[in-house]
């Protein structure tokens, strides 16, 4: 069994390699990697109110005003009036939005199928059971 400290290495080492990938991806898309995980969440959950996209990014929501300002003039998602709470905004992909967000979800998926290919179902199996538990204790 390995140590802690080696466990907290290898971990570290799969976050640095999966950041530098994805920063790789993201930057010829002239979109920032924070403009690009606000994407991929909507993509993933739907329309979501300001506050609960802040959540799920783990920033505030003025910070996140600014990101989606942007994203919102280049025509990738828009901001409606909250039918619930008036004092409140629902983001949502745009169509444009929909394209960049099923775009990116295919290099995930290619890069996963690369990285996985020589396990056993099984094994893959494991290793998402294994993911899975580790980030809920995030």
């Amino acid at each position: 069994m390995q140590d802690i400290q080696s466990l907290s290495h290898i971990i570290v080492e799969f976050y640095e390699k999966l950041s530098s990938w994805e920063n790789a991806i993201v930057e010829g898309s002239g979109l920032s990697l924070p403009h690009m995980h606000a994407i991929e969440i909507l993509g993933t959950n739907g329309p979501l109110k300001m506050k609960e996209l802040a959540e799920k990014i783990g920033i505030t929501t003025g910070t996140l005003t600014v990101t989606i300002d942007k994203l919102e003039k280049k025509g990738i998602v828009s901001r409606k009036s909250n039918p619930a709470d008036r004092r409140s905004f629902v983001i949502e992909l745009t169509q444009q939005g929909k394209e960049i967000q099923q775009e990116h979800s295919q290099y995930h998926l290619q890069l996963t199928a690369e990285c996985t290919a020589d396990f056993t179902e099984s094994e893959k199996e494991q290793f998402f059971s294994l993911i899975r538990n580790f980030i809920q204790h995030i």
